[in-house]
């Protein structure tokens, strides 16, 4: 669920009819190219510290895993050799998120972050089916993008939740003209069976994987549907999958208001003169004023675009997913105090997948598309006027903002699948299930019943006392000890092992 303006690289995305055994073509790995907008723009990744290169190819997969010999999509993946080829063990294939994220832009830019693993791994992302290069769903142009996330998405009243549910309606309906063949293939579950046609391709016996955010649900519904295929596996940010989409959306509530409680925390003990309020709830009352005074009258944000208090709201969560960021909101809240809500405005175009050129990655039009179609509930106004005291209780700041996001799949013209995943997989190897106390977008409870949906002797549960969405890139040498011991040389941790 992270959204990073990334750099990395890609294939193009095409369909055709299907020749043959989809398992027995042979990828052709070449240099990466720059990414393309829909990936997020910028240059080709550099090279790895010792200058191994990048590689990209194009794997193709069935359109409709119901008809599997019929139309094909192509899927964009991204590798780096392992640098101990004699002691290599296959290939540790990775999502970072989303759903939307691009694999083939993430690996790269987070590659230095896996040397340790890469010693015995080829390193392998994706652009999953619906993003990127992978047959990326395209819905709006980038005029209309902007338009679309300055919008009041916590309307105060009747006229504005007729704006507002008319203005999803729009956006949907151009998901629906220009990616209409797309949007009934792009589920978890098709993502999944992408993933075990990956791995016989890659020629791996057991799919080994590291799954962060999103990337947690998409491979335990991979370990659910191929038990017996499932190599080491860890799941870091994990996502609660006994969790409807509405109760998800409150769960993200109360992460968010956590995080935010905890950056108000930080901000007033570590030093004398807090520059953005005196006390913790002091900080908290000053943003929850400047976002009152922004739905009345926007600041100037970047170019001609103003900061709203729908873009100030998404700046401000896009720097709780991580303690580095808090430097960046704490800038840009005394910058908005000021009058200047540029600052805000580019965290919030980071959530929204804007490039700097004004251009728009897929991001979001990908997240809605498969969250769509994985999300059988579909909420009216009414439905969400009737859940709003719940919200706000759990968050002052971000209840609003999340309980009228449950709109975002009324009138979808596809069906969505179930209320939430099946994530059951007995017979699946041990799976490493982290979570972390202060994640904001994936919170700290969802790991346990995530490691107790897998079944007994799969889910192996961690828990990491921090900060920010995820464990292993938090700085903390006992995650990721753990996690390096349990990839490359088979040691499962100890149950509740507790890490900070």
């Amino acid at each position: 669920m992270l959204s990073l303006s990334l750099t990395g690289c890609g294939q193009s995305s095409a369909s055709g009819k299907s020749e043959g055994d989809p398992v027995d073509q042979k990828l052709s790995w070449k240099e990466c190219r720059a990414p393309s907008d829909a990936q997020g723009g910028g240059q080709a990744p550099s090279p790895l510290p010792g200058g191994a290169k990048w590689q990209c190819a194009t794997m193709q997969a069935p359109l409709d895993w119901g008809r599997p010999n019929g139309d094909t999509i192509d899927l964009a993946l991204v590798r780096a050799r392992a640098s101990d080829s004699a002691h290599r063990i296959g290939s540790l294939l990775f999502n970072f998120g989303g759903p939307g994220g691009s694999g083939v832009t993430s690996l790269p830019a987070f590659g230095n972050d896996y040397a340790k693993l890469r010693t015995r791994y080829d390193l392998v992302s994706f652009d999953p089916r619906g993003v990127g290069r992978s047959a990326g769903v395209t819905c709006e142009k980038d005029a209309a993008l902007d338009e679309y996330f300055q919008q009041d998405s916590t309307p105060d009243d009747q006229r504005e939740q007729k704006a507002l549910i008319s203005r999803t309606k729009a956006f949907n309906d151009a998901c629906e003209k220009n990616s209409g063949r797309t949007l009934p293939h792009v589920a978890t579950t098709d993502a999944a069976r992408d993933m075990d046609l990956m791995r016989q391709v890659l020629g791996d016996k057991k799919l080994h994987y590291f799954g962060i955010s999103y990337g947690t649900e998409l491979g335990a519904v991979y370990a659910h549907l191929f038990p017996k295929k499932v190599g080491r596996a860890v799941f870091d940010a994990v996502v609660d999958p006994t969790q409807d989409s509405e109760q998800g959306s409150l769960g993200q509530a109360k992460g968010f208001q956590l995080a935010l409680d905890n950056f108000a925390r930080d901000c007033v003990s570590k030093t004398s003169d807090c520059s953005i309020g005196d006390t913790q709830q002091d900080v908290k009352d000053r943003i929850a004023k400047l976002l009152k005074e922004l739905d009345a009258k926007p600041l100037t944000g970047i170019g001609d675009r103003d900061l709203t208090q729908t873009s100030a709201t998404s700046g401000i969560a896009q720097s709780l997913y991580s303690k580095d960021f808090w430097p960046y909101l704490t800038e840009g809240l005394e910058q908005a105090y000021d009058g200047d809500g540029r600052v805000l405005m580019a965290l919030a175009d980071s959530m929204n997948g804007r490039n700097e050129d004004g251009t728009y990655s897929n991001l979001q039009a990908a997240n809605v598309s498969i969250n769509c179609a994985d999300d059988k509930p579909r909420y009216t106004p009414a439905d969400v006027e009737k859940k709003l005291p719940e919200f706000r209780e759990s968050s002052p700041l971000f209840g609003d903002y999340l309980a009228w996001s449950m709109v975002s799949c009324t009138g979808w013209a596809v069906p969505g699948a179930a209320d939430h995943p099946d994530v059951s997989a007995a017979g699946s190897a041990p799976i490493v299930v982290i979570g972390n106390t202060g994640d904001p977008a994936t919170p700290y409870e969802g790991a346990a019943r995530m490691a107790d949906a897998l079944g007994k002797g799969v889910g192996v549960r961690m828990t990491y006392k921090g900060q920010g969405h995820g464990a292993y890139d938090s700085g903390s040498s006992c995650v990721r000890t753990a996690v390096n011991s349990y990839l490359l040389d088979g040691r499962v941790p100890q149950e509740g092992k507790v890490c900070s």
